[in-house]
């Protein structure tokens, strides 16, 4: 479920950053708050997404990164956009927002399911 709902936040994420003119309904307001929300959602999915602790904690990091990095570089050529430093590092902190909230779940929920005996 999680890599589903991953796939279709990615679709979503790519429309609204490269449409000309995203819909003023899906904007908070400030730029920076849409990259950390978003990438926080896209990273909190991904970690749900996959299984073993190299792909949540490596794979799925680096691979929105360079996610993120490619949406800046593709901005640069759409009309009314541009790309930015700023958001890559917005980019970067919705990432760890989004790992940190998911591991301190998975702590939560270890720490409330009952030991196998």
């Amino acid at each position: 479920m999680g890599r589903l709902l991953l796939l279709a936040l990615l679709c979503i994420v790519s429309y609204l950053a490269l449409t000309p003119h995203p819909p003023k309904g899906m904007d908070t307001g400030w730029d920076k708050a849409n990259h950390l929300l978003a990438f926080a959602a896209l990273a909190f999915c991904g970690h749900w997404g996959w299984g073993t602790h190299l792909q949540r904690y490596v794979g799925v990091p680096a691979a929105l990164l360079v996610f993120g990095g490619a949406i800046e570089l593709l901005q640069l050529h759409v009309p009314g956009r541009s790309g930015e430093w700023a958001d890559l590092f917005a980019d970067s902190c919705g990432i760890v927002a989004g790992l940190l909230l998911a591991m301190l779940i998975l702590r939560l929920l270890a720490a409330l399911t009952p030991a196998k005996r």
